[in-house]
């Protein structure tokens, strides 16, 4: 682990972190003496995971929260409940994901990969920013992916209503968060929050291995260089918790160093644009906010 962590003693949100990479930041930063709160969907898998961590650490500063990302309402009721109970948030980790083949809905109606990858993170960020910006210096780090590269962001159709393609679906998903991280990060101006994206690289996970045909792991296999669910969080920990990156933002990292994103990801029309589609989307199914 680093010996230039500022993360010792600082709150952190990691969503998704039951399991996969998710899990792996939460480890990692729970070693470094962070104060973890792990949001999941599954209190029983939560618990597990929340208790092997505290094993191998040593830090039972480790708090499970439950929320499931595929209702905007209950992102609403976590943060209130999260907000009631901490004066602090220092770091939030939007890792959380999912991956379909098929084309699934989620409560509020809209399509899964988009809903739950992107626009709870969205939303989850925008109600967190208050505690964010008073626990200054704080950081905001959205996990994408290079699959972005390869299927640019349809933002007629987002959610793919027309026509529906598995990969395009995660790679829109992850391509707004791109998008959402360069707008996030000239919202936030000179303010000491940060806002980064990462990509973690391929991991074998869950979501990497679970429902895919096999004429697409195969291709998968031959071309992808795989990592452990271990080395896939060491980017996101590093960009979290390095002193050197304090005022470092509106950044795309991969492996742990900064690189260029996809092009059209720069373009300040497309940012615009998905930023007031995402509030369009929010209201829909919150109604108007103060």
């Amino acid at each position: 682990m680093q010996n230039d962590s500022w993360i010792k003693g600082k709150t952190c949100i990691i969503t998704g972190a039951n399991t996969g990479i998710g899990k792996e930041i939460a480890r990692q930063l729970a070693d470094l003496g962070a104060k973890v709160i792990m949001v999941c969907r599954n209190q029983e898998r939560g618990k597990k995971a929340q208790k092997e961590i505290i094993q191998t650490t040593k830090n039972r500063n480790i708090e499970l929260s439950i929320c499931d990302l595929a209702s905007l309402k209950d992102v609403k009721r976590f943060v209130e409940e999260f907000i009631k109970n901490h004066s602090e948030l220092h770091v939030l980790i939007n890792n959380a994901g999912v991956f379909s083949m098929k084309r699934t809905v989620t409560k509020d109606g809209y399509e899964s990969a988009f809903a739950v990858n992107y626009l709870a993170h969205f939303y989850l960020t925008r109600l967190l920013l208050p505690l964010l910006k008073k626990s200054f210096p704080s950081r905001i780090i959205n996990l994408s992916s290079n699959i972005h590269r390869f299927y640019k962001i349809k933002l007629k159709d987002p959610m793919l209503e027309k026509r529906y393609n598995g990969q395009q679906a995660y790679s829109n998903s992850k391509a707004a968060m791109i998008l959402f991280t360069y707008k996030l990060a000239r919202e936030l101006g000179e303010s000491e929050v940060t806002v980064n994206a990462v990509n973690p690289g391929h991991v074998e996970t869950q979501m990497t291995t679970i429902g895919l045909p096999k004429w697409f792991t195969k291709v998968r296999d031959l071309v992808v260089e795989h990592q452990t669910p271990e080395e896939g969080a060491r980017s996101s920990v590093y960009v979290a918790s390095t002193n050197s990156l304090r005022n470092i933002t509106g950044k795309y990292f991969n492996k742990s160093e900064e690189r260029k994103s996809g092009k059209f990801t720069y373009d300040i029309i497309k940012q615009n644009f998905l930023w007031e589609l995402s509030e369009k989307l929010i209201e829909r199914v919150i109604g108007k906010e103060n």
